[in-house]
């Protein structure tokens, strides 16, 4: 027996032909995939994973019709895991979730239990979306660094896409945790919004993506979250200091990077690719439970843009054409 409606309000995206319909429409419980736990939706977010699988040629959706919503914070409504009671706050995030199994952009969803997170009382399902795989992935970037070594007062992290929804999740975690921030950003105009998080330096994303025909050039970064790709990882690479790592986890600047091994093979750098997406479900609530403790970014929650089912579009397309600035969650059901 379901605890989900018949039919309940849903963001679907339907390929026809050439083009992709998307809009707001009812989606049938029946047409939902199985999973052991129903969750009432509260919160989902608008990620640039969620733009792509909702136009066409955007190489994200594997299904259609599709529910879009890589992310979705809610509360259970039945379960067949005794561990995930009902009545409980959860989030739910990456796997397969709005890309080849139906996401968060609805009313209700069913999910497996290996995938959903219990939140805990520092975080809401609202604050949870303030975070969402962003700020999963920015918090997955620093644990990394810091297993490599990092450690506050070893010198300054660059973030890269400072201004994006992971790089202001990432300026806040560092800062919060006593690092030296120097946040990187194209927008100059969210400079005090930076400040503000912890950045101890805003430059201009010029800076950090200028092309050099040497293979190293002077020291600087003690650990970096590039969230941005392109030109900007060879000029990690040849800035890095000794030891240090740098942690990738974006290609909004371009797939293809050239580089060359002089980094690595003289001061001994580190490429650590990040992808939040399959993080084992164990690691993923140890994380989770610490971004509402040692992990918690500066001004969680402050700033964000919400917006609705019915307001999706405007927002989808605004981030793929990079006029996104920190958060856009979205309000499903409060």
């Amino acid at each position: 027996m379901t605890a989900i409606p018949a039919t309940f309000r849903a963001f679907v995206a339907e390929q026809v032909g050439a083009t992709v319909n998307r809009g707001v429409r009812p989606f049938a419980e029946a047409d939902l995939p199985p999973g052991e736990v129903e969750v009432r939706v509260l919160w989902s977010s608008v990620n640039y994973k969620d733009g792509l699988a909702t136009i066409a040629g955007g190489k994200v959706a594997r299904i259609s019709p599709l529910i879009a919503g890589i992310d979705l914070a809610g509360e259970v409504v039945a379960s067949a895991d005794p561990s995930i009671p009902v009545g409980i706050a959860v989030l739910a995030h990456g796997y397969d979730l709005g890309v080849s199994r139906h996401g968060g952009f609805a009313e209700f969803q069913r999910v497996p239990a290996v995938w959903v997170v219990p939140l805990g009382p520092a975080l809401t399902p609202r604050l949870a979306m303030a975070l969402g795989t962003a700020g999963f992935t920015a918090a997955l970037s620093v644990v990394r660094l810091e297993e490599r070594g990092l450690r506050p007062g070893t010198g300054p992290v660059l973030v890269t896409g400072a201004s994006g929804g992971l790089g202001t999740a990432a300026v806040g975690i560092l800062a919060a945790r006593g690092y030296e921030v120097v946040a990187a950003t194209g927008k100059q105009d969210e400079a005090d919004r930076l400040r503000g998080l912890g950045a101890a330096v805003v430059v201009d994303r010029a800076e950090v993506a200028a092309e050099s025909t040497r293979p190293l050039e002077a020291e600087r970064w003690a650990g970096a979250v590039d969230c941005v790709g392109g030109a900007t990882l060879p000029y990690i690479l040849r800035t890095l200091r000794r030891d240090a790592t740098v942690a990738a986890s974006g290609n909004a600047g371009g797939a293809g990077f050239a580089t060359t091994v002089f980094p690595f093979i003289l001061r001994s750098a580190a490429l650590v690719g990040i992808d939040s997406a399959q993080v084992p479900i164990a690691e993923r609530r140890v994380i989770w439970e610490r971004l509402g403790d040692d992990l918690r970014p500066i001004g969680l929650g402050d700033g964000v843009t919400e917006v609705t089912l019915d307001t999706l579009p405007e927002a989808l397309t605004a981030i793929l054409a990079g006029r996104a600035r920190g958060r856009w969650i979205v309000r499903i059901g409060c």
